[in-house]
């Protein structure tokens, strides 16, 4: 078992606090395992299996507790008496309604809640208005490299285990195959067939899934490229497939939603402002990218992009699409207490390259810290302040 030690240490730190714990992510990427962990850690600190109450929505035997009457009664009648009760709601959003059963229990102050969820807007409108102020979320991903590797006898060889990285997804249960092209080409058609059937047809009534995987091919072979739900529907409907702009639009949120895809915008630095035209997207897992699309002709440099991306938004970064006058930076990423710009690149050895990539960093006019990412197995090196470092060995820093 993966020890996920960033969620967990998250979890311990938000232990006991007046805060319902809130756990999202893409399906299968870890939430259930964590859960598990935690309370293995809650059991090693001496705390008693009767103040525990662990409920799987996903489970048969649990499909009693989706009467949501029924769900609030059993964990009262089980909390433990004059004792801290540790509450998981495992993928609550099965029981229809949950946020006043939440919201009610909240109010027990002898309980710690942890609920988690596959669908982002788990924390829109009913959940999100009760509880305002008084939750947490845990945005969860499949594997960083650094876990994967973790399993792959550490950085040795980082390049041919970055395109196992790849190639053989970052999802947890894949490990499980061994490098096993098949099976973990049927483990991941599957995950995306339960995803869409679950979490898309499901919940938003959408039933062309035929258009649907059109729509999200398309997008995950243009993942680090400027798209619009406009450009989405002329390549579509060029290609045969009749579809508005406003079904795009619906279609594409439905994707992101279900975590199967991350948006992110475009942010003027001169203006300090957010554009929202134009935005960017990336995959969850590159091996669902790969499973779905095949990996021939990738673009190696937008692949790294899409890592790069998620591991800062694993760290806790903001990420936007930096855009200064005419010039773009691949990520302007923000956290409380830092910024900073990145550009993305396969590698950078041909000087063209990198003049072109240090140009619209050199552009930026303010000071904070500004990088070259690449695959480069070089030595680092600085351009008057701007930092090129190897992305693998970045992508294995603590």
């Amino acid at each position: 078992m993966i020890g996920r030690k960033e969620y967990l240490d998250k979890l311990l730190g938000h232990k006991d606090k007046r805060l319902i714990k809130v756990i999202t992510g893409v399906r299968r990427c870890g939430k259930s395992t964590l859960l598990e962990m935690f309370q293995d850690r809650l059991r090693a600190d001496d705390v008693g299996d009767d103040q525990i109450i662990s409920i799987n929505f996903e489970a048969y035997e649990n499909e009693y507790l989706l009467n949501l009457d029924t769900l609030h009664a059993y964990v009262l009648e089980n909390a433990a008496k004059n004792k801290k009760t540790y509450v998981f709601l495992d993928e609550i959003q099965k029981a229809v309604g949950f946020q006043k059963v939440v919201d009610s229990l909240y109010l027990r102050k002898n309980l710690d809640l942890y609920i988690t969820g596959s669908n982002s807007d788990l924390l829109s409108g009913e959940l999100a208005s009760l509880l305002t102020g008084r939750y947490v979320e845990i945005e969860m991903l499949p594997l960083s490299f650094a876990e994967f590797i973790s399993t792959k006898g550490g950085m040795a060889d980082l390049q041919s285990k970055y395109r196992l990285y790849l190639e053989n997804s970052a999802f947890p249960a894949a490990l499980e195959f061994e490098n096993n092209r098949k099976l973990i080409l049927d483990y991941l058609d599957g995950l995306y067939n339960s995803i869409v059937t679950n979490d898309i047809v499901k919940r938003k009534k959408i039933t062309d899934t035929m258009m649907l995987r059109s729509i999200l091919c398309f997008v995950f072979d243009n993942v680090g490229s400027h798209l619009s739900t406009k450009s989405i529907s002329d390549y579509m409907n060029s290609n045969g497939r009749k579809i508005d702009v406003k079904t795009v639009e619906k279609y594409v949120t439905a994707l992101v939603e279900s975590f199967l895809l991350y948006r992110t915008y475009r942010y003027n630095i001169k203006g300090k402002q957010h554009l929202k035209t134009l935005e960017k997207y990336y995959a969850v897992d590159i091996g669902i990218r790969y499973a779905i699309l095949g990996n021939e002709g990738a673009d190696v440099g937008h692949i790294l992009e899409n890592v790069v991306y998620l591991e800062l938004i694993r760290r806790g970064y903001r990420v936007t699409v930096g855009k200064w006058n005419e010039f773009e930076v691949d990520f302007v990423a923000k956290s409380p207490s830092e910024r900073m710009y990145i550009q993305v690149a396969a590698s950078v050895r041909d000087p063209k390259t990198l003049e072109r990539e240090l140009r619209s960093l050199q552009k930026i006019s303010d000071h904070y810290p500004k990088y070259i990412f690449t695959l480069d197995d070089d030595p680092d090196s600085d351009y008057d302040g701007i930092r090129r470092t190897n992305a693998l060995r970045w992508l294995c820093e603590k």
